[in-house]
């Protein structure tokens, strides 16, 4: 049995051992590498001052004057075979109607008044609040918001560079395709993907910045594989079969290494000349400290990295579907949110940059952000203020159905499953919130933002464990250890230890099988010492 650890643990690492030096280098970069994603504080910033005057069409008006427009939009941009009015397309099941908009945004863009809106199916698109027509943004108009976007940053030169229908560097923004690409002229190679659909800029990023995202994440969940031909599905198994071994790998040098080290205590005999360890050769000693003082986090780090892509689904889903978020937002739009004509707003209400109306079921929030990232609730007869909780509790009835509410919860603080991720602003997980628990054996659990009402998280069983084999082992982000910046003190020393591992575990590799190969060559050679067993003899 042991020497099958120890055959393992040998060919496990030598196969694995370029993939950890990479898995571990680029995970050192993610640690301080930004996302290149703006926030949506960053988008408020660079936004246009909104300035709503008398004559502007409701978001109703508008959503109804450019309904032809829309279906061509969607047939336009159904897959081949599917019908693009079809409730649910591209989706497993089909989703509920949704009569109106689920959400819409006034802002302006180039100086013309703009209607945001989103149906219940997740399409977006931009109305004219002057004319309801259907916008899109070809590349000079993108100019103009790129320009707008760098003179805000001190920046006067923007040049237009290309059209892409799917840029590498974006995940998950389909139904924003295509996006025109600017380069800016601040001396630190920044750039910009403005999206031909709504005008707004989904990607900001300098080089340095773009250089950490290619080296770090994109090395590290293996998206060049994608690049070269080979499916999502595809990249995502061989991550996984990756993980795999990785975890199988570490977990046996742990046993080896625990089975070879020689302390003393207890008057247990040590190695020749008082070692506690067998080799005497620099890259064996330095690879058996690194694997016992850090074994423990790369075994970790392996075997979340593995749970993360959800083999054989041994976990919930990670999101509400698009069905769920159809029930819970509703079919029907309230009157109030569809017939409310913009007026000019109180001069008090600062730097106003976009207004939103908000829905759930009959009840409607309209917002108004700041450039400053403020959310001030505007009073509109028919509408509140924010959502009470018996909106938010009949929201997620529409979801639960038979199942019974147990508990509803207001959080003004976080808690191990609800918190702030680090690169991110207090947008994306907002406090006060509410938490509404089911009565259900999967003990499944929503958070909710009163203020406008959005599904920020959803829970149960599973999914919490998940939260603590993959999150809490992978990126260590729980109770005091994750604060800055004895988080990324944390981070760099294990990520060290490591790097050293998978180093030492390349060299030692290489010298195997170049040791095995030559042995092969010379059949009739004087039979050789193992080579472990020649640097080890000591011992």
């Amino acid at each position: 049995m042991k020497r099958l650890i120890f055959e393992i643990h040998r060919w496990g690492g030598i196969a694995l051992a370029l993939f950890m030096v990479l898995w571990f280098f680029s995970g050192l970069l993610i640690v301080f590498a930004e996302p290149p994603v703006p926030t949506r504080a960053q988008q408020l910033a660079h936004a246009e001052s909104l300035k709503p005057e008398a004559g502007w069409l409701s978001a109703g008006a508008a959503w109804d004057a450019s309904a032809e427009q829309r279906k061509e939009f969607l047939q336009l941009r159904a897959p081949a075979g599917k019908a693009a009015n079809a409730p649910g397309v591209g989706a497993k099941k089909a989703v509920p109607a949704v009569n109106g908009f689920a959400d819409a945004r006034l802002v302006r863009r180039g100086g013309e008044p703009l209607w945001q809106v989103e149906d219940g199916r997740g399409q977006r698109f931009v109305l004219s609040a002057l004319n309801g027509e259907l916008r899109a943004v070809d590349p000079e108009q993108a100019r103009g918001i790129a320009q707008a976007w760098a003179e805000r940053d001190g920046v006067k030169s923007v040049n237009y560079v290309e059209t892409l229908d799917k840029p590498a560097i974006l995940r998950n923004q389909e139904n924003l395709r295509p996006f025109h690409r600017f380069a800016i002229d601040d001396g630190a190679g920044s750039e910009l993907l403005i999206s031909a659909v709504t005008g707004e800029v989904v990607h900001a990023s300098t080089r340095v910045q773009r250089g950490l995202y290619w080296a770090g994440n994109w090395v590290h969940l293996f998206r060049p594989l994608e690049l070269a031909g080979a499916s999502n599905d595809t990249r995502v198994e061989v991550l996984k079969w990756a993980g795999f071994i990785a975890t199988v790998a570490a977990l046996t040098g742990l046993i080896v290494g625990w089975l070879r080290w020689r302390p003393g205590w207890f008057g247990k005999r040590t190695y020749s000349e008082g070692r506690t360890q067998p080799y005497r050769e620099s890259w064996l000693k330095w690879h058996f400290w690194a694997g016992l003082l850090g074994g423990s986090f790369a075994l970790f780090w392996a075997m979340s990295g593995f749970l993360n892509n959800n083999p054989w689904q041994l976990f919930s889903p990670a999101n509400p579907g698009k069905e769920e978020l159809a029930r819970y937002i509703g079919s029907d739009a309230p009157a109030v949110a569809r017939d409310w004509k913009p007026t000019a707003l109180p001069a008090n209400e600062g730097d106003t940059v976009e207004l939103n109306w908000r829905r759930l079921g009959d009840a409607g929030v309209l917002l108004a952000h700041t450039r400053d990232a403020r959310r001030i609730p505007q009073a509109v007869e028919g509408a509140g203020i924010a959502f009470d909780d018996a909106a938010l509790a009949s929201a997620v009835r529409r979801i639960a159905g038979d199942t019974q509410i147990a508990e509803q919860t207001a959080l003004d603080e976080y808690d191990s499953y609800y918190y702030l991720r680090h690169h991110r602003d207090a947008a994306d997980r907002p406090l006060p919130a509410v938490r509404i628990e089911l009565a259900d054996q999967a003990g499944t659990s929503y958070y909710l933002d009163p203020q406008d009402g959005r599904l920020l998280l959803k829970t149960d069983h599973s999914r919490e464990a998940y939260r603590w084999l993959y999150s809490a082992l992978h990126h260590w982000d729980f109770g005091w250890l994750y604060q800055r910046p004895l988080w990324d003190g944390w981070m760099v020393l294990w990520v060290g230890f490591g790097l050293v591992l998978s180093v030492s575990s390349v060299v030692i590799g290489w010298r195997r099988l170049r040791h095995t190969f030559a042995r092969k060559k010379q059949p009739h050679a004087v039979p050789q010492v193992p080579l472990e067993l020649a640097e080890n003899r000591a011992g």
